[in-house]
């Protein structure tokens, strides 16, 4: 019998994921909460924020969801999935997303290295200090090779992350971490030493018994300019697979066995209730897999070039989440490639307008590209428009990175709203 689905989150994230989730025969109805004017068309939205968990329960139970995909970090870190699983009403529904222990591999930086060091996961050596241990974190940073990587050890909106060059400029920049430059973030910052190589995005899909599934590898590009410069983003664009990390590689299969296996058997004997997907990003350092980060939730713009290379229906592999039955569920992945681009909002990703009406959607053939909405609205007479400072991922499948390329670009130059801009050689560098 088909179930009611509703995915939480507004943003391209969340729209790729109730994409998928649409095609499902599984699925009668799927809401977004809030959602954005893209996800409109594949579902409805409902006025409720990620974090209003009161609303989101009375919701669940009024329009009868049985299957709750949580997109963004801030619900999971705030503990969503163990305020729905105390609650005898809504304590059925399958919340896609760790409980609040789980998600603290992304909600503290301390907490994720000690995690890796305990399961012997490979990464990059590193201390966590505090203001009292300041002079403690001066004398580490003389014991590295310069860069030197601060990083909050909380939650800083993809921001509490610094690279610096020079060692007197670090001890300068951590102190005025601790001293608040990100907030309550950085009360804690981690120094790591500096890795050398090429980054990789990985996602993993995790049952309460351990069981899991590897999705499409991507890599995306982090610079707001041509040729990785400019200021860092949340992500200009992305690739499907990471081309040296694509299905049947050296580097996947090194990543599995190093990085995948002993991280979810850590995750079981640690008993943190850790269930849905799990972000790696990786460094492969000279064709060996160093962890650079986890995250709790599928990465943005990455999702938007995974989810079209999942051939499966991906429903039931989330309802098997629960009763720890993922081993059992069909999982395919399209030999296809994937390419992204990302249009976003003049001055992004500093200060930027709102409200620029967008044309040009309805141009796009939607058997050669899809638009997916990450900060978009409708404004009183219907228009979409901006309402974020990455606005869209316009994402292409074809047979490889060289076809789906132009296709993606091709769509994106039929898309307007004034100050747009993005960037113009994003796979560039793969072709």
């Amino acid at each position: 019998m088909p179930i009611n689905a509703l995915v939480v989150g507004g943003g391209g994230r969340e729209h790729a994921l109730g994409w998928k989730i649409k095609q499902s025969a599984e699925v009668e109805k799927l809401f977004f909460a809030p959602g954005n004017a893209g996800t409109s068309a594949v579902g409805e939205n409902v006025k409720i924020g990620v974090n209003d968990f009161d609303a989101l329960k009375a919701f669940c139970v009024e329009q009868k969801i049985e299957l709750l995909v949580v997109g963004p970090e801030d619900p999971l870190c705030n503990g969503i999935h163990d305020a729905f699983e105390a609650d005898a009403a809504v304590a059925h529904v399958h919340v896609i997303g760790p409980k609040k222990a789980g998600a603290t591999l992304e909600g503290s930086k301390a907490f994720s290295k000690e995690f890796m060091k305990r399961h012997n996961v490979p990464t990059a050596a590193y201390g966590a200090f505090t203001l009292d241990t300041y002079a403690d974190a001066c004398k580490f940073m003389e014991t590295l090779a310069g860069p030197y990587v601060l990083k909050s050890d909380g939650l800083a909106a993809g921001k509490g992350v610094l690279i610096v060059d020079d060692l007197t400029e670090a001890k300068d920049d951590l102190k005025a971490m601790f001293e608040g430059k990100f907030g309550a973030a950085s009360k804690t910052v981690v120094i790591e030493e500096f890795l050398k190589g090429d980054e990789m995005s990985a996602f993993v899909l995790i049952d309460t018994k351990g069981n899991y599934k590897i999705l499409p590898t991507s890599c995306d590009f982090k610079r707001a300019g041509d040729n990785d410069t400019g200021l860092n983003t949340g992500g200009m664009g992305a690739v499907s697979p990471c081309p040296f990390g694509a299905e049947n590689s050296e580097f996947f299969a090194a990543m599995e066995k190093e990085v995948v296996k002993p991280t979810v058997a850590g995750l079981v004997a640690d008993n943190l209730g850790y269930t849905g997907f799990l972000y790696v990003g990786l460094m492969n350092c000279a064709g060996k897999p160093f962890v650079v980060e986890f995250n709790c939730r599928m990465g943005d713009p990455e999702t938007e070039v995974v989810m079209p290379r999942i051939e499966s229906d991906l429903v039931p592999a989330l309802m098997s989440l629960k009763a720890g039955n993922l081993a059992a569920q069909e999982f395919t992945v399209s030999p296809k490639q994937a390419t992204g681009v990302v249009i976003v909002s003049g001055g992004y990703p500093g200060s930027y307008p709102k409200g620029k009406v967008i044309s040009g959607l309805g141009d796009v053939d939607a058997a050669k590209a899809i638009v997916f909405h990450a900060g978009t609205a409708s404004n009183e007479a219907g228009e979409v428009v901006t309402s974020g400072g990455r606005v869209l991922c316009v994402a292409a499948l074809a047979e490889d990175l060289a076809a789906a390329t132009p296709a993606a670009y091709a769509a994106v130059k039929q898309i307007s709203f004034d100050q747009c801009f993005s960037r113009s050689d994003i796979a560039k560098k793969f072709l």
